[in-house]
């Protein structure tokens, strides 16, 4: 993409430059997960504030800054990585404490949600300084805010990132998400797609939604059975590439709410753990486990209120 940002840079001086970016603070900046122009005023502000920028990658955060008119020298780089992070982000507690505004990128998207970053936040706050979130793109809530649920589902999501890349520690982990009645939020790389298509069609009916190379160029939303899901992805030859965010929607099976089952879980609820309760509800009653268990979680809200 070829675009002159120097006027986007001018509007971000001019709508950040009047707020408090406090010196020893560490700034977690999102950036785009494909798309240019998804970067926020505030954060070209601040990335082109910093005394160092800290990534997982150099050359791809210089070329990524330079295309928003950011050029910065190197000494004002540090690599942060999977591989260092417990060691550079004692080099940035060091920066810190000595004054600097030091900014931290990962490669795409929200840093520390399946990216480095959650290490150095951690010890940065530890060490007493401050940490500064800037929001702004992620693959997780872009997927979430696009992919819909069928019907009122209040009972949140699970972000599961990405699964093993060996096939029976994949497999277990499938196992464990069917047994999870909430939505669930999974990762992907084009190449371990089709191996992770083929284990989640256990989940039978339940529906999936995938979204690949979202805010790109071919970007492509759709919500399947999780049985179908590999058939779809055999159905286009490009719908293998690039990366993926899938989401696992919520079961829908519903429980009859009988004056029974209410007052089984109920009594059950007030000696037991409520996963065990639920267990031995289900082989009292016969009832699916996870329409029991979705029941248990109204009564127990209910009961708080």
């Amino acid at each position: 993409m070829n675009v002159n940002f120097d006027s986007a840079l001018t509007a971000a001086h001019a709508a950040a430059a009047a707020q408090n970016h406090p010196t020893g603070t560490l700034y977690v900046v999102a950036t785009p997960i494909g798309n240019l122009a998804d970067i926020s005023l505030r954060a070209l502000h601040v990335l082109s504030l910093c005394d160092t920028v800290a990534c997982e990658d150099t050359r791809h955060s210089q070329t990524l800054l330079r295309a928003y008119g950011i050029d910065k020298s190197a000494s004002h780089w540090l690599a942060l990585h999977q591989h260092n992070e417990a060691e550079a982000s004692e080099e940035v507690i060091r920066r810190l404490q000595s004054g600097q505004r030091v900014a931290y990128v990962s490669d795409a998207g929200t840093p520390a949600v399946s990216d480095p970053g959650a290490r150095l936040a951690w010890q940065v706050q530890s060490a007493g300084l401050r940490v500064i979130p800037l929001p702004g793109a992620s693959s997780v809530t872009s997927l979430l805010s696009a992919c819909g649920t069928p019907g009122h589902d209040s009972s949140g999501f699970i972000f599961v990132g990405f699964l093993s890349s060996k096939a029976t520690e994949r497999g277990h982990a499938v196992e464990l998400l069917n047994q999870e009645p909430r939505t669930q939020v999974l990762l992907e790389a084009p190449h371990r797609i089709e191996a992770l298509a083929a284990a989640l069609g256990i989940l039978g009916d339940r529906p999936v939604t995938v979204g690949r190379e979202l805010t790109k160029q071919f970007e492509e939303i759709a919500t399947v059975p999780a049985k179908d899901l590999s058939a779809w992805l055999s159905g286009n030859a490009q719908r293998t590439r690039g990366e993926f965010a899938l989401v696992v929607h919520a079961q829908t099976q519903v429980l009859a709410e009988s004056s029974d089952n209410d007052r089984l879980l109920k009594i059950l609820m007030q000696e037991l753990p409520l996963k065990t309760a639920v267990k031995l509800a289900a082989e009292i009653s016969g009832e699916a486990k996870n329409a029991l268990y979705n029941r248990a979680l109204e009564l127990k809200q209910a009961s708080a209120g």
